[in-house]
């Protein structure tokens, strides 16, 4: 069963790409027909699409490993970062800090310099400071929070990339190209969808068209990390039945022994 379904995305606009004089022409096998100088992208692909990724992404959690989601457009920050916070996946929507994957320990170096700063104002350390030193550690604390905060928990490189818009997003893009790591994105008709793994074809501007791919998506991945959730238990019933019996076992040849010795 379809994850979404074309009335679904047709009602939240999904289907409407840019001006014709705006297109990239390899987008090409994703759009429907042209209607007032607009492109119209075919539904019927989209919905395929997004099971493909939501597939893709469903196994990536169940295994354990991270799907970093970025957004830096204002119109769908607030709905990344809901989303992607639900089922506790990491996110940029401030600024892609540059290098942020190639240059990953730097950035995990200014993550962590944000965790000394909360430990020295809570262990008193501060306390000593004067109010304009304090006033310009909070001010640091504070940006690194904004541009930082939302990948506090990334101690290592992501398994994927969720990008809603490829064109706004490339440095990332490039970055996940260049370390062989996945790309999913929402790609509209004016960008290139030559260099992301996983197209999603839609809509990347209006909140409601982004909305519903991201919770078809997300609903992939909550389903992924149940899926490890109940494996793991299983896992570890079966652990703690094996030595059980593995324990009761033991008097059992210790008897057999002292009998033989007997004889």
């Amino acid at each position: 069963m379809s994850r979404t379904n074309f009335d679904m995305l047709l009602q939240a606009g999904c289907h409407f790409g840019h001006l014709r004089r705006k297109w990239n022409p390899a987008m090409a096998p994703y759009i429907y027909t042209e209607r007032n100088g607009i492109h119209i992208i075919d539904l019927h692909k989209t919905v395929a699409k997004i099971d493909e990724a939501a597939e893709a992404l469903k196994q990536i959690a169940k295994s354990g490993k991270k799907i970093l989601f970025v957004a830096t457009k204002k119109q769908t920050k607030e709905i990344v970062a809901e989303k992607s916070a639900s089922v506790n996946m990491p996110y940029v929507i401030e600024r892609w800090p540059g290098g942020m994957l190639t240059n990953f320990p730097t950035i995990r170096k200014a993550v962590k310099k944000m965790a000394n700063i909360d430990k020295l104002m809570n262990d008193g350390t501060f306390s000593n400071l004067s109010k304009r030193e304090l006033l310009q550690i909070s001010r640091q604390r504070a940006k690194l929070e904004k541009n930082l905060g939302s990948i506090s928990d990334l101690t290592r490189l992501p398994s994927a990339l969720f990008v809603i818009d490829v064109m706004k997003e490339a440095i990332a893009v490039k970055e996940a190209n260049r370390l062989g790591i996945p790309v999913f994105g929402i790609v509209d008709t004016n960008s290139d969808p030559k260099n992301i793994d996983f197209v999603i074809p839609a809509n990347d501007d209006a909140k409601d068209s982004v909305e519903t791919i991201l919770t078809a998506c997300c609903a992939a991945i909550a389903e992924g990390l149940e899926e490890r959730k109940v494996e793991k238990a299983d896992e570890a019933a079966a652990q703690a039945q094996a030595e059980a019996e593995a324990g009761e076992e033991k008097p059992k040849r210790a008897a057999r022994k002292a009998r033989k010795d007997a004889e």
